[in-house]
């Protein structure tokens, strides 16, 4: 059976969340491994802030590329069918032919570094003409009275048909852009993504 995708707990846990809807998303309940699910928690949220406070900021690119591999062991020593790829820099674009498109075109998953105020991991799972259908784990409602502004715009769609697939729709060209608004992936050095593949 199919998991609903979860949102997170705190102001920080969208890394662990996310890869753990990338597992969900690929997987029936009933194959998912528990220690799975206990080490993608416990080697994310790795970062200080600048009080010195552990967790506090999120989790970090060497955490991800970390479990990444850790995910790729783990299914090779258990014959679980995941295999995972950890891409940087230039290789983190949405256009024909890139490796997140094609994984996307392949049924694969792609745990994506955006922004959203702040360094943020959302969840692509499919890709319809120039949009891509993505997971925010971060819970938002448009009726609320502190929504902020820049979610109002055509780029940005709130979903609500799909809980087991996505609860956003964002035009490409707003993900590929070099800049950090909400759903913007920045410039080349700071991107990063995560490639899930049911093999």
């Amino acid at each position: 059976m199919k998991n609903l995708l979860n949102y997170q707990t705190s102001e920080y846990d969208c890394g662990p969340v996310t890869l753990l809807n990338g597992i969900r998303y690929l997987f029936d309940r009933e194959e998912i491994y528990p220690d799975m699910v206990k080490f993608i928690m416990l080697y994310c949220m790795d970062s200080y802030n600048e009080a010195g406070e552990i967790c506090k900021r999120g989790t970090s690119p060497a955490a991800m590329n970390y479990i990444a591999s850790w995910l790729n062991h783990f299914s090779e020593v258990k014959k679980f069918p995941l295999h995972c790829d950890f891409i940087t820099g230039d290789d983190v674009v949405l256009e024909p032919g890139s490796r997140i498109t094609c994984a996307l075109e392949k049924g694969g998953v792609v745990l994506l570094r955006l922004f959203l105020e702040v360094p943020h991991y959302v969840l692509l799972t499919d890709i319809a003409k120039d949009r891509v259908l993505l997971f925010d784990p971060y819970f938002e409602e448009e009726d609320d009275p502190e929504f902020d502004e820049e979610y109002q715009t055509d780029e940005i769609q709130f979903l609500y048909d799909c809980p087991k697939k996505a609860n956003r729709s964002v035009t490409m060209e707003r993900l590929n852009r070099t800049t950090k608004g909400y759903y913007e992936m920045g410039c080349y050095p700071c991107r990063e993504a995560l490639i899930m593949y049911r093999t």
